[in-house]
């Protein structure tokens, strides 16, 4: 699985980016081994998340997100597209990835 997904920082700022394991990146940016761009926005908050079959088709969304104005990204976060996520928790295990799963 790959995942494009949207982070808000501290400072209200957001972040998007892709990868193959969501929690594990999350955690890097948590840390300061994100990107540049969120080492001084911490800490970071997943709002958004979509699921990919291939490298390549989440890269092209993450493109095309980032073509995006804030305000569209917001619309685009607020629309609740895409993987389940709990805009009111805390941190950075806000993906409930796992009842999309069990339905399967």
């Amino acid at each position: 699985m790959n995942y494009t997904y949207i982070l808000e920082c501290s400072d209200g700022s957001l972040y998007c980016g892709w990868t193959n394991n969501i929690e594990k990146r999350v955690a890097a940016h948590n840390a300061g081994r994100g990107a540049k761009y969120t080492k001084g926005r911490r800490p970071v908050r997943l709002v958004h998340i979509e699921v990919f079959d291939t490298r390549e088709e989440a890269m092209k969304r993450e493109w095309r997100i980032k073509k995006l104005t804030r305000r569209g990204k917001l619309a685009l976060i607020s629309s609740g597209e895409g993987e389940g996520i709990d805009n009111n928790k805390e941190g950075d295990e806000t993906r409930n990835h796992d009842k999309k799963q069990q339905r399967s």
